[in-house]
């Protein structure tokens, strides 16, 4: 959804494309955040434009596997990031959505 300059991202899993659900936390995230961003890019937003993000994650012990991925799509200075603690459903391990602002729009 894009309203004027802001565009938020919908909640996206680690199922790809063809609707296959991968394996293992990482591969998961990873694929989670390519859904994400070609969201944000059929609004006209970049992951450069993003300022906050939201992971939900099914356990604990995911955050460090989740942070890795995270940092092959962010640089410095990060977004603003929350990570919640929640149930999804079967063999989802990870949902991601996000903020991004467009400027000059």
């Amino acid at each position: 959804v894009r309203i004027s300059s802001v565009v938020a991202g919908s909640g996206q899993v680690g199922i790809t494309p063809a609707g296959d659900i991968l394996d293992g936390v990482a591969a998961q995230t990873r694929q989670a955040f390519i859904n994400l961003l070609a969201h944000l890019a059929s609004a006209g937003a970049g992951a450069e434009d993003v300022i906050s993000v939201r992971v939900f994650l099914t356990e604990v012990k995911h955050f460090e596997a989740m942070n890795e991925v995270y940092r092959e799509f962010f640089t410095e200075p990060y977004p603003a990031r929350s990570t919640i603690y929640v149930g999804l459903p079967p063999e989802l391990l990870v949902e991601i959505d996000a903020l991004a602002v467009i400027e000059g729009s």
